[in-house]
């Protein structure tokens, strides 16, 4: 991930005007691996931080004390701890009236983890469990691995990094395991060269600042006719490619929305639509709403999801 990992200090790139800003991971020293464990205190008060922001990398957090929420995109959910966090690369997050908050906090690039058959589902399904209340037993075990994962990260010992994969891909497996919101964590998925098209197209429209493509702008990228990367994709996610662009793009309007003090007009541009009414026609017909209805129905709010997730 070009540009994802900086040297301490470094400065990001400003947003641009009324966006959230882009985090990204720091390293220790220049050679350093893509990699970051240990408590809220440990990595500083970024890590806690109130205000919307997005990540160049993956975050995963085990929640074990505090009150307040935890917002992700367009969902707010409560803290009854102990909790798993997870975000993904583009999502905007923050943390709502947090006091008390404790924890233990691993941050990885994509690159650090991609060297074996299977890891970007691997990832793919991570995304997909965004928040769980786990019970005693995952709870306990969670939280060993998370200590180990900041140990071994802090004592910078010969061999860290492989270890540190090792222990971080058990983790993923482990909480990919659990079961999502809405899903059945051990469902099937398509094989092959089938599944592979269909990694690369969500690999594509979840890209932060890449230019809003079509379907068959997608396909030429990929190197397949637009007939096999629709076939590809509904195989794997029972959707087809067109509608899950637009439900890409309904989702970064809707960040920008609540997220920024953007006009309407320039929601529109951002989201990649030249034309404001037709941006309008197209947010109100996969929303039911108009941007400004939607703007002021959530008044800068998110919807509080009391239940916490799924339980595992």
């Amino acid at each position: 991930m070009r540009g994802s990992t900086v040297l301490p200090g470094t400065p990001c790139a400003a947003p641009r005007a009324g966006e959230p800003p882009v985090h990204r991971l720091e390293l220790r020293l220049p050679d350093d691996v893509p990699f970051a464990a240990g408590s809220f205190d440990t990595l500083g008060p970024m890590s806690r931080a109130a205000f919307p922001h997005r990540h160049t990398f993956y975050e995963i957090v085990h929640v074990t004390a505090g009150t307040g929420a935890h917002v992700v995109d367009l969902a707010r959910w409560e803290l009854r701890p102990p909790h798993l966090a997870v975000i993904v690369p583009g999502q905007v997050h923050r943390w709502e009236d947090a006091r008390g908050l404790d924890g233990t906090v691993v941050l990885f690039t994509e690159d650090f983890l991609l060297d074996q058959p299977g890891d970007r589902e691997l990832l793919r399904r991570l995304g997909e469990r965004p928040w769980l209340t786990l019970d005693g037993q995952t709870h306990a075990r969670t939280a060993r691995l998370m200590a180990e994962l900041a140990e071994e990260y802090g004592r910078g010992d010969p061999g860290f990094a492989t270890v540190l994969r090792s222990l971080l891909r058990v983790l993923l497996v482990r909480t990919a395991r659990l079961p999502g919101p809405g899903r059945d964590a051990g469902a099937g998925a398509p094989r092959g060269r089938t599944r592979a098209v269909a990694e690369e197209f969500a690999r594509l429209i979840a890209r932060t600042g890449e230019d809003h493509r079509s379907v068959r702008e997608c396909a030429e990228l990929i190197g397949v006719t637009p007939g096999h990367l629709t076939a590809a994709v509904r195989a794997a996610t029972g959707r087809t490619p067109g509608a899950l662009l637009r439900e890409a793009r309904t989702l970064e309007a809707q960040r920008l929305l609540l997220g920024t003090d953007l006009s309407i007009h320039q929601v529109a541009r951002r989201a990649g639509f030249d034309d404001p009414a037709y941006f309008c026609r197209f947010f109100r017909r996969e929303t039911g709403r108009s941007p400004g209805d939607f703007r002021k129905h959530h008044d800068g709010r998110v919807p509080s999801l009391e239940g916490g997730g799924a339980r595992a």
